[in-house]
This record gives structure tokens, C-alpha cells and sequence, in this order.
């Protein structure tokens, strides 16, 4: 090896050390409540094993209160030279009991531990992502009914297409939510399992009460092959999926917010609290915190692709590859929750420019469909009706007139088939002539807050 070469080993060697690599204390840290509790539940099976006498049993799970106690005030000191959560915890176990501690790791490995630690968090983090998807929803059912009146364009491909309420346009994303909540429940349910009594790979061999264990661990079911229930983190996947979907649904919506709070939209106004101002250009207020829960959802998507390629082709059992797991779900987790809480308040904070709303809805020809629909009503095919509406609407728009500009003798031109009540079609009667199951009328709509409401109120009540 050349001097070159050398030196360059010696830097990256340098970089870090053979220990510091193999470390994951720095992120599996906020696993301290799940490690202790986990922890406080396998004392009582040793106790009912005979291993333990209920003293001993006694002063393990009063010293792990102790270190949960110094871990939240922030007394406890992590040590570097313990490479993981449980290392840390177990060290300071032992400077309190003493050699007590060692019983504490009897008939239990690593591998199964870090496993239920993981299922215990993905648990919780449901939780509370799922009453933050519900009041986002909330926020969603007020503006939506708050402004159910209100005739905004809809769009295909960003062009005017056909007027909806934007009631109608703001439920769309509460039923996005809600496929949302649906994946997190699923999510939920897989995360549900007991693998402690796994061992490190091919089972235990003091007869622990996995009965007992689920059911002071708040588990449904109990893990049935214990080479898989100790290297599966399809429930780690399936979490993380659920978050990027999510993000994606936040981003759609920040999106919309961010074109439509913008000077060639002026739809509506984004509360200050939720913009920023230039550092140059002191007329500009900018929507920045949408920006970042738009491009925060990229995080969502890399974490996803992340963990996707740390499981694929890993040979069973436990491998080393799967503390890459931690890093992605954390973050995952972190970003949803934070975009979410955003949201809530962001939707909560905004006004809509309702005479420039009106105004794009008077100059545009949304109304067109529907003159086609009255042609096909008096007897002509749809596509024939199409193409006339379609032509003479080519010529009239490159006038620059609107529908409200037109007489009846310019829609003859279209069809002999028209008559004078086709002038007397409002945009009121489009968007109400929408009444299915689904529709944007405003009874639809209504009747959709109503529907939506109460859902809510069922989770709630959970």
C-alpha cells in the first residue's frame, strides 16, 4: 500500500472508531419508556419462575422508576461506552442494585427486547397520530361548513373545469385523512404482537408466561414462529408507509393553499403567524410553513425507500442491519406529527377573497358541460351535443365574452335545440344539479358535514 492509500485509511478510520459505528444510543434513547416497562413486566415473570423473590422483585422495578425518574428530569447520564439503550439502562441498574441487576436479563435476549421496545413505540405513536389526523379532519368539517355556500372553480390538469362548493373541495382531503386513519389502525394492528419468548432466535427454555406477558403489555396476540417474530419489522414498514401516504395528503393540500394564496390566484389569505416576510422585498408574505410540510413530505418518501432497502434480502434471523430501522421510523414519525399540528392551525387560519372567487366563476365557461347536458335532455348525443358546444364556445371565448354575455341567439347557433330557460341556468343551478351520493350540491355537501361530523364523534368517543 502506497502512501497515499495509507493516509487515506488513516483519515477515514479516524472519522470514526470501531465502537462509535456500531453505537445507536444517540436515537434508540427515546425508547427509554417502552425498555423500562418491558423491562418492570419481565421482573414479575421471573418472580412467578421462581428466579426472583418478591424483594428482589420489589427493589428492580422501584430502581427502574428511579432511572425512568432521572431519564425525564434529565439527571440520567448517557454513556458512550454503552452502545444502546438497553446497555445504558442496565449499567445503571447495576450501579444501583448491584449485581441484582444480571438476574434481570435472565431468559431474555436482545434481539427479542429491541423487537418489543420497537412494537411498544410504533403503539403509542399511532395513538396520538391518529387523534391529530381527527382534529385535522375537524378543522377540515368547520371551514368546509363555514363556507359550504361558496362556488369555486374545480380543476382537471390546473385548468378551469366545472364549479364544486368549497365545502365540497375541503372534504375531499377529510376523506384522504380518513384512508389515512384507516392505514394507521391496520398499522396498529400489526404492531400487536408479543415476540418476547422468542429468545435470541429459536425460542426460551424457561417456560415464561407469554399469556401473562401480553397481556401486561397491552398485546393482542402472541408471535407464532419465533425466527420470524424476531427479525419482522413489517410493522416498522407498514408504519412508515402509513406516514409517507399521509405526508403526501399534506402536501396536496399545502400545495393548493400555496397556489391559491398567490397573487395569480388570490383565492384566499394564509393567517400571518403562518407566513413569513422577505429578507429584501418588504410587500411579500411568504407561505412558507406549507413550503415545508411540502417538502418535508420528501423526508417521508426517502425514510420509506430507506427502510425498504435495509429488509430486502436480509437471511433470517436477527441481523445487524435492522438497527437501520430506528433512524427512519423516528423521523417518519417526527415529521407527520409536526406537519400535522401545522395544519391544524394553518386551516384554522384562513380567510378567502370571496369577490375574486366570483369573479373567475362569472368570466369562465364552467357552465359549458352542462349546456351540453341540455341538448342531450332535448334528444342528442352526447358527443354530437360535445363537439357543437365545444366549437362555438372556441369562437365565443376568443372574444373574451362569458357566458353571462351570451343571448339566446348566440347559443341558436349552437343548436336550434336551445331555448330562452337556458339563460336562465346560474351557476347555483350547476353545482346543485350535482345531488348524488358524492356530489358537490349544496345538499350533498350538507349532508356529507353531517356525515363527516359524526364519524368524528365516534373516534372521539373512543
Amino acid at each position: 500500500m502506497n502512501k497515499k492509500d495509507k493516509d487515506l485509511v488513516s483519515i477515514v478510520r479516524g472519522s470514526v472508531s470501531n465502537s462509535d459505528f456500531t453505537k445507536s444510543i444517540h436515537f434508540d434513547k427515546r425508547l427509554y419508556k417502552q425498555d423500562i416497562l418491558s423491562s418492570q413486566v419481565h421482573a414479575l415473570v421471573l418472580e412467578k419462575l421462581g428466579i426472583l423473590d418478591e424483594k428482589e422483585r420489589e427493589k428492580l422495578i422501584g430502581s427502574l422508576n428511579i432511572i425512568k425518574e432521572e431519564i425525564e428530569s434529565g439527571e440520567f447520564v448517557w454513556k458512550d461506552q454503552y452502545e444502546d439503550i438497553h446497555m445504558n439502562i442496565e449499567a445503571r441498574l447495576n450501579e444501583i442494585v448491584g449485581s441484582l441487576s444480571g438476574k434481570l436479563h435472565t431468559g431474555r435476549s436482545r434481539n427479542e427486547q429491541i423487537s418489543t421496545d420497537t412494537r411498544m413505540y410504533v403503539k403509542d405513536a399511532i395513538g396520538e397520530i391518529k387523534k391529530l389526523i381527527v382534529n385535522l379532519q375537524a378543522s377540515l368539517v368547520d371551514i368546509s361548513e363555514l363556507n359550504s355556500s361558496l362556488i369555486i372553480p374545480g380543476y382537471t390538469h390546473l385548468q378551469r373545469a366545472q364549479p364544486v362548493t368549497l365545502g365540497h373541495h375541503f372534504l375531499a382531503y377529510f376523506h384522504m385523512l380518513e384512508r389515512d386513519y384507516e392505514r394507521f389502525v391496520r398499522a396498529y394492528n400489526v404492531s400487536d404482537v408479543l415476540v418476547l419468548g422468542s429468545g435470541a432466535l429459536s425460542g426460551n427454555t424457561f417456560k415464561i408466561d407469554r399469556k401473562f406477558l401480553a397481556k401486561e403489555l397491552g398485546f393482542s396476540r402472541i408471535s407464532q414462529n419465533s425466527l420470524d417474530a424476531v427479525s419482522d419489522r413489517d410493522f416498522v414498514l407498514d408504519f412508515v408507509y402509513s406516514c409517507m401516504s399521509c405526508m403526501i395528503h399534506l402536501s396536496k393540500l399545502a400545495e393548493e393553499l400555496i397556489l391559491w394564496s398567490s397573487s395569480e390566484f388570490s383565492f384566499l389569505n394564509i393567517g400571518e403567524e403562518f407566513t413569513t416576510g422577505s429578507s429584501m422585498m418588504p410587500q411579500k408574505r411568504n407561505p412558507d410553513f406549507a413550503e415545508l410540510v411540502r417538502g418535508k413530505t420528501g423526508r417521508s418518501i426517502g425514510s420509506l425507500v430507506s427502510l425498504a432497502t435495509t429488509l430486502k434480502a436480509l437471511p433470517l434471523s436477527y441481523n445487524r442491519d435492522l438497527q437501520e430501522d430506528k433512524e427512519p421510523l423516528f423521523d417518519s414519525f417526527d415529521t407527520l406529527r409536526d406537519s400535522l399540528n401545522v395544519m391544524v392551525g394553518l386551516i384554522q387560519s384562513l380567510t378567502f377573497n370571496d369577490s375574486r372567487i366570483n369573479e373567475v366563476i362569472n368570466d369562465s365557461f364552467m357552465i359549458a358541460t352542462d349546456l351540453a347536458d341540455y341538448l342531450v335532455k332535448k334528444g342528442m348525443p352526447f358527443r354530437e351535443a360535445y363537439a357543437k358546444v365545444a366549437l362555438e364556445l372556441k369562437k365565443v371565448m376568443s372574444t373574451k365574452k362569458s357566458f353571462n354575455d351570451l343571448k339566446l341567439k348566440d347559443l341558436k347557433k349552437i343548436s336550434k335545440l336551445f331555448e330562452k330557460d337556458v339563460l336562465d341556468i346560474t351557476i347555483e343551478d350547476v353545482v346543485n344539479s350535482r345531488d348524488g351520493i358524492g356530489g358537490t350540491s349544496f345538499s350533498s355537501v350538507s349532508k356529507a358535514i353531517k356525515e363527516a361530523r359524526s364519524l368524528l364523534n365516534k373516534k372521539k368517543s373512543f
